[in-house]
């Protein structure tokens, strides 16, 4: 049965955030409130975390799955960003964005693109999710939620605690969440390729 945390929107509470952690550390998974959406999130050495979001979503090994990092220091560990890319990308973050890069060997190999070498980053505009990024001190493997044969991914924690109870360790809610998926561009060749179309302004990479 997942616990269910209601973190205040401006200032989550301290001893909230170190028990989440626990249970991260824990090799936990979580849903948590973004900038655009409810994500799942664990740890990038969690094995179990990374099946169990596969089975939630029903995903090949052909998915990107996206490292949310705290900021460009930590994100720059696990991608190969050169000088033309890292200045698009800094204009653009923290925002709604998720950028598709060539992974570093920081980066598990399970948790690449299978053919690519590829992964996901993204730096969130949110004060909950930068809060537990801080505490956690390492970045969130993590996805979208957005459930098999759904339109839209889920936006309320109530809805989710009810739905998912037992297949997560905790629900994050904090009120205040975005309701768009995130903007994707792929990086990976040198030139920007929109992906989807999502919260992120597209203009900057067209």
């Amino acid at each position: 049965m997942a616990r269910y945390f209601d973190l205040h929107p401006e200032n989550p509470q301290r001893r909230s955030l170190g028990q989440i952690v626990e249970i991260l550390r824990g090799d936990g998974l979580i849903a948590y409130p973004t900038d655009s959406c409810f994500a799942l999130g664990c740890r990038p050495g969690n094995r179990d975390g990374l099946d169990r979001i596969r089975t939630i979503r029903k995903l090949d090994h052909r998915h990107h799955f996206t490292l949310v990092c705290q900021d460009f220091a930590q994100l720059g560990q696990f991608v190969h960003v050169d000088n033309a890319v890292f200045r698009a990308i800094k204009a653009s973050t923290p925002g709604s964005y998720t950028f598709i890069l060539p992974a570093t060997k920081e980066v598990p190999r399970r948790l690449m693109h299978e053919k690519k070498k590829t992964v996901g980053v993204r730096i969130p505009d949110h004060r909950v999710t930068q809060a537990l990024l801080a505490e956690l001190g390492e970045p969130l493997l993590s996805s979208t939620l957005l459930l098999p044969g759904e339109g839209e991914p889920m936006t309320q924690g109530w809805e989710i605690k009810e739905e998912l109870d037992h297949q997560l360790d905790a629900v994050l809610d904090s009120g205040d969440c975005g309701v768009e998926p995130t903007t994707v561009v792929d990086f990976s060749s040198g030139e920007p390729e929109i992906l989807r179309v999502g919260a992120g302004d597209p203009t900057p990479f067209e």
